[in-house]
Formats: C-alpha cells, sequence, structure tokens
C-alpha cells in the first residue's frame, strides 16, 4: 500500500515542482484541471454502473453520506462555533466586492453540474454495459486511473504557482486557525463514523479528509475504495458545499469564522464569492488562506490513510 501511495503522490510532488509564469499556460491547467474532474467523475459513474443490485447500492451509499455527513458536519459546526467566539473575528458586509454573485442558486451550478456527469456516466455505463459487456466497468476504472495520474500532476503545477506565498499563510493566523479547526474536527468525525459505516479506522479518516474538496476526494477514495465509496466522499463533501452557500449569508455577521470554515477547501473558489458578497474584502483573505492550507492538506491526507 506503500508503494501506491509514492505512485499516486509522486504526480503531485512533480507537478508542484514545476514553476509556471506564463499567464496563458496558467490558464490551460487550470481548464486541464476541470477538465479531468469532468472526465474522471463521468467514468466514476460508468464504474457505478458496474454494481449488482444498483438500487440497493444507492440506496447505502445515500445513507454512508448522510451519515458521515452528519457526524462530521454536527462536530465542524461545533468546532467553529467555539473558535469564532475565541477569535471574535467580525465580517464587514459594508465593504463588499463590486460584482460578486448574491444568488447562492447561481453559486451552486457548478457544484451541481458535477452531479449531472456523474448521473451522465451512470446511465452511460447501464447503456454500455448491455452492448459492450463488464468489460467496459473495468476499462473505466483503469482509464480513471490514468486520468487521475494527469489530474494531481496538475492540481501539483496548480498549488505551487497560485501565488500563496508560505510566509504569508503562516502569518495569516485567522486563516490557519479556521483551517486547523475545520481538519481536526473533520477527522474526529471521521473517526467516530468508521463503525457506524462498517469501515476501518483509516478508511473513516480517509473519507472525512477530503475537507469539501468533492471532486478529489470522490476520486481518490474511489480509486483505493471502490466506486461505491467513492461516490460515498464526493457526496458528503459536496453535501458540505451546498449547505455553506445556505449558512454564509446567515451567520457570517455574528460568527464570521463558522460561515468561512465551514466550506473547506471551497472557501478559496466556489464558496468564496458568497463570502465576498457577504463578509466583505476583509474575508477574501481570511478565507483564501483558509481553503489553501485545506487544500494542501487533503489530498496526502486521503493517501495517507489509505495507505495504512
Amino acid at each position: 500500500m506503500l508503494t501506491g501511495l509514492v505512485i499516486v503522490l509522486l504526480p503531485l510532488l512533480l507537478g508542484y515542482l514545476v514553476p509556471v509564469r506564463n499567464a496563458l499556460v496558467q490558464g490551460l491547467i487550470n481548464r486541464g484541471v476541470n477538465a479531468s474532474v469532468y472526465v474522471i467523475l463521468l467514468l466514476m459513474g460508468v464504474s457505478l454502473a458496474g454494481l449488482d443490485d444498483l438500487t440497493s447500492q444507492f440506496a447505502r451509499m445515500g445513507g454512508a453520506a448522510l451519515t458521515l455527513f452528519a457526524v462530521t458536519g454536527v462536530l465542524n459546526l461545533a468546532g467553529l462555533w467555539w473558535l469564532s467566539r475565541r477569535l471574535g473575528l467580525k465580517a464587514d458586509p459594508s465593504r463588499v466586492v463590486a460584482g460578486a454573485p448574491t444568488s447562492k442558486f447561481v453559486a451552486m451550478a457548478g457544484s451541481l453540474a458535477l452531479v449531472g456527469v456523474v448521473v451522465i456516466g451512470v446511465v452511460l455505463g447501464l447503456v454500455g454495459g448491455r452492448l459492450m459487456g463488464e468489460a467496459l466497468h473495468g476499462h473505466a476504472e483503469t482509464l480513471a486511473e490514468w486520468v487521475l495520474y494527469a489530474l494531481l500532476a496538475l492540481i501539483g503545477c496548480q498549488l505551487r504557482n497560485s501565488g500563496m506565498p508560505l510566509k504569508q499563510i503562516l502569518l495569516n493566523r485567522h486563516g490557519l486557525a479556521i483551517a486547523m479547526t475545520l481538519a481536526t474536527t473533520s477527522l474526529l468525525g471521521g473517526l467516530i463514523a468508521a463503525p457506524l459505516l462498517s469501515l476501518s479506522w483509516n478508511e473513516g479518516l480517509a473519507m472525512a479528509a477530503g475537507f469539501g474538496w468533492y471532486s478529489l476526494s470522490g476520486i481518490l477514495v474511489g480509486d483505493q475504495l471502490g466506486p461505491l465509496l467513492g461516490a460515498v466522499a464526493f457526496f458528503n463533501d459536496l453535501a458540505r458545499e451546498l449547505l455553506a452557500f445556505v449558512l454564509i449569508p446567515l451567520v457570517i455577521r455574528r460568527h464570521a469564522a463558522l460561515a468561512i470554515g465551514f466550506g473547506g477547501a471551497t472557501s478559496m473558489d466556489f464558496t468564496l464569492p458568497v463570502i465576498q458578497q457577504h463578509g466583505g474584502v476583509g474575508c477574501v483573505p481570511i478565507a483564501v488562506v483558509s481553503g489553501f492550507i485545506l487544500s494542501l492538506l487533503s489530498p496526502p491526507l486521503i493517501l495517507f490513510f489509505l495507505s495504512l
């Protein structure tokens, strides 16, 4: 298993070693990451279609995702609420960012599109399985593994060239505290949820270590534990983001740390516009630092726990 960890981490590390200063190349890398995510989620859907007794498996998947999300979500909210009271961080909604989208439904569109891709993959897998046989699902898993390696290399390159120097990250104590609280409570939730889901302790930790990065957690878990648990990790982290869109406008004025932190890794991208609009520009660097730290932690932690 440790060999598998090295094989999967290697492209991430190699990508991180590549400096890219050309804006055009950076744009191509970003588009490559997005395209790879869509391809892998489509192939995940194809693999899910190959499971025996698909209807009952989907019911099991939904129940497991709900259990994991409920346990980790409650602990996240409790930990971040406590941190909010300790930090005393206040949002300033009078200083909003011009042009930031105010509709959470618009912000959710990208998340829901990824769910649609998985559904399309399931449909294609069902149709293709009848035409080509069970070999289709095996080929889908192999292809997804190779696309995963390319995705990890691109993500490593993306993180290296994100413009976030280590000094700036470490000096932002609010962002660091929020990220560590979210990570700690999530992992504790994974440990508690593991026996409820009939998982080993390390598998429970791996399932909870996505920290909201649903497009990657589902892929990494699915590659090691199969498409069913990959889908559980995906929907657990997706539910986090969708709830964050609802929570942010409601609580950011009184509990800014909770609002910024609950979205996890997505606070530096998908949920950032909503944080900008309702929390003001002062919340932006804190959200970016918090999301960036969690994005750095998530892939190696998932892979490490799965290697134990």
